[in-house]
């Protein structure tokens, strides 16, 4: 008896630790496809070269879908917070903090977007930055020539990666 309490009392100090170790870690070149990055750039891709690593403060998944021509590209990547770390919402606050990030509030824990370059043409830039748990995602499409469409885009990709978490 006093065996199985010893058990019993073991698993559940290491309880709060294991969400953690075995936590969902996200392939975001599987959630986000090579169909996916063509129809939001709006032109076939060059094969990805997608990545995924354990680093000391969580896990990162990485992947670039660059269009034929070079102009256009989509950056996705997805860090998972390792807990007592630096978490996603104080790295959010901290992109933030710039004062350049418009606010969005339909998306994840919290979201904000970026836009830059010249008011037309495809060097337009978006980056997307969502908050959701202990992820943060972020979403970015470059040789945009219509910012409106670009950020939708790019909210229904975030929106695809925020439902795998």
């Amino acid at each position: 008896m006093k065996a199985a309490f010893a058990t019993i009392a073991l698993i559940l100090c290491c309880v709060p630790f294991a969400p953690a170790a075995n936590e969902k870690r996200v392939d975001v070149s599987a959630i986000v496809t090579r169909a996916d990055a063509e129809s939001a750039l709006g032109e076939p891709v060059k094969d990805p070269a997608p990545r995924n690593s354990e680093g000391g403060d969580g896990y990162y998944s990485r992947c670039n879908y660059y269009g034929q021509n070079d102009a256009k590209s989509l950056v996705l990547r997805v860090r998972q917070v390792t807990n007592g770390k630096l978490d996603a919402k104080k790295e959010f606050q901290m992109l933030s903090a710039t004062g350049k990030l418009k606010s969005i509030d339909d998306l994840g824990d919290r979201a904000g977007l970026y836009t830059g370059g010249p008011q037309s043409g495809l060097s337009r830039v978006l980056m997307l930055y969502v908050a959701k748990g202990n992820a943060l995602i972020t979403v970015g499409i470059g040789g945009m020539d219509d910012e409106n469409v670009a950020i939708q885009k790019a909210k229904a990709l975030a929106r695809k990666i925020v439902k795998q978490l």
